[in-house]
């Protein structure tokens, strides 16, 4: 893929950035509750109704089926404009179920979720993790029993984010036992207002309530709700988590180049109590340098793992090497920028401190930063399983 922008794309990057600059929300979005989920849909409807929704969907579908350089473009220009974070309670629809519905479901269930995922009409929640299995999807417990035309689930679901406030959930369950582990595993569309449902919200160190567990009692759902086919949820799974770890991040890694160059320039304005600036300091001098080097190699990373996408029909697991290096990165800046604050990165209601105590999760959720050095291991590097 050839990242040198012709004239049509410089024309379109324009058109991005001149759009965004007058639509693009300018009020901070709130933190939780009801008004968040206001914020949220409100800036999900706006880009919908202009055509900016599903950038990357087939039009066929709703969505503006731009080209991976096009996409690029769109996502860079996002963040440029300070754009609401797009892992908001509209995320898991437009960045997980949408393209997973697109890739492996019935056209029947394409038509019915996909123009409401767009239009904010559906927020969804995932329902992955468990609490004897975390991150080993594998290794999940939830059952489901084929009763008629229905699977009858029982058992319980972790870190659900968003689930008091989805109307549909990514889920999947055990139908059956195979020769692998990842054998018998079902991908199913749960609506949560189905009876036997109870979401229970926990709090978490950020303050926050948005981290959902789910129960499961007798919970009735149509076998015509599952995607694939019931025993394949695994290759279904794998290629929900797969766009996760493709293009999913792109502005977030944009918007820590500029957060790093901005860190860069408190610390040659800032200084400590002799008056030296703080860019003075060897080790902080070094930690920039390095998280600037980083942060771009990161960025460069995502970029070649998008060129070789181009060539297939799901993305690959080389994407696993950039979620692992990001997420990690993310800490780290974190950290060096509460660093530089001094008490005033501390304060109570301190964004820095949110962001330093939020991130701790990047290294667990989609996959723990060593679920992510297994795939690089085995299906990037070609190693031998260590167990």
């Amino acid at each position: 893929m050839d990242l040198t922008l012709n004239a049509s794309e410089r024309a379109f990057r324009d058109e991005v950035a001149t759009w965004l600059a007058e639509n693009a929300p300018r009020e901070r979005r709130p933190p939780a509750g009801p008004a968040m989920v206001e914020f949220d849909v409100a800036w999900q409807r706006r880009q919908f109704d202009a055509g900016w929704a599903g950038i990357s969907w087939p039009a066929e579908y709703g969505g503006r089926g731009l080209s991976l350089v096009q996409q690029v473009i769109w996502y860079s220009e996002y963040a440029r404009a300070g754009a609401p974070t797009e892992t908001g309670v509209c995320f898991v629809g437009n960045a997980h179920a949408g393209p997973t519905l697109i890739a492996c479901a019935d056209e029947e269930l394409k038509r019915r979720h996909l123009p409401r995922i767009l239009s904010g009409e559906e927020i969804w929640c995932q329902g992955f993790s468990e609490p004897g299995a975390g991150s080993d999807l594998a290794g999940l417990s939830t059952r489901a029993v084929i009763d008629g035309d229905h699977l009858v689930v029982n058992g319980q679901k972790i870190w659900t984010s968003y689930a008091h406030h989805a109307q549909q959930q990514e889920l999947l369950v055990r139908t059956s036992t195979g020769a692998r582990r990842q054998d018998g595993i079902t991908w199913v569309v749960c609506p949560m207002d189905t009876p036997g449902i109870e979401v229970r919200p926990i709090r978490t160190i950020t303050g926050h309530d948005d981290f959902c567990e789910v129960f499961y009692d007798d919970v009735r759902i149509p076998l015509t709700n599952v995607v694939g086919a019931v025993d394949d949820g695994w290759r279904v799974a794998m290629s929900t988590l797969s766009f996760e770890r493709g293009t999913g991040f792109l502005p977030e890694q944009v918007e820590l180049v500029a957060r790093v160059d901005e860190l860069v320039d408190l610390a040659r304005t800032r200084t400590d109590r002799t008056g030296r600036a703080l860019i003075e300091d060897s080790g902080l001098a070094e930690r920039l340098a390095t998280a600037r080097a980083e942060a771009h190699a990161v960025l460069a990373m995502t970029l070649a793992v998008i060129s070789r996408n181009a060539r297939s029909s799901l993305p690959g697991p080389e994407a696993s090497m950039v979620r692992l290096l990001f997420s990690q990165l993310q800490q780290r800046v974190a950290a060096l920028a509460v660093d530089l604050r001094g008490l005033e990165g501390l304060a109570e209601g301190s964004p820095w401190v949110h962001d330093y105590l939020y991130l701790f999760a990047t290294t667990i959720a989609a996959g723990t930063k060593d679920v992510q050095r297994g795939i690089v291991a085995e299906r990037v590097l070609g190693l031998p399983r260590g167990r």
